[in-house]
């Protein structure tokens, strides 16, 4: 039965407008829905980065190696830099291209506080090829 006014002065027309509140309800809870699920599936990523079977793939020319030592000390391209001098090299290679790819390698036990703040140098200048570069597991014979 539709919803109208109590008084019978239509002559018994049928009221023929659709009512979109319970279609609007179903919505906004559909909404809320996904906004508390969409974060918990981000999360729930299992990684175990220092082992690896995949391919090795080889790097372009202009990519900045990355290395954090179990201590929190930092290398680029092998050799040692301070944070700030870090900072410096992202920065210019930001400038050059946003698209400079940045492979982070890291000791396995490494605090992820260290590796946390390379990434979060690289993503505060807008560099986002962001990779982990494992080794090979050792396979015995």
């Amino acid at each position: 039965m539709g919803m109208g006014n109590f008084e019978s002065s239509g002559g018994g027309q049928p009221l023929s407008e659709i009512n979109t509140t319970p279609l609007v309800d179903v919505m906004l809870v559909l909404l809320v829905i996904f906004i508390i699920t969409a974060p918990l599936m981000t999360r729930a990523i299992d990684l175990d980065l220092p082992k690896s079977d995949s391919p090795t793939v080889s790097s372009p020319k202009d990519t900045l190696n990355i290395s954090i030592t179990a201590k929190g000390e930092f290398f680029l391209d092998r050799k040692p830099i301070t944070r700030d001098a870090l900072r410096t090299t992202l920065e210019q290679a930001a400038a050059r291209s946003r698209q400079t790819p940045v492979h982070l390698r890291a000791e396995r036990d490494t605090r992820y506080e260290a590796v946390v703040e390379v990434m979060a140098m690289a993503n505060q200048l807008g560099l986002s090829q962001l990779a982990f570069v494992t080794d090979l597991p050792v396979k015995s014979r």
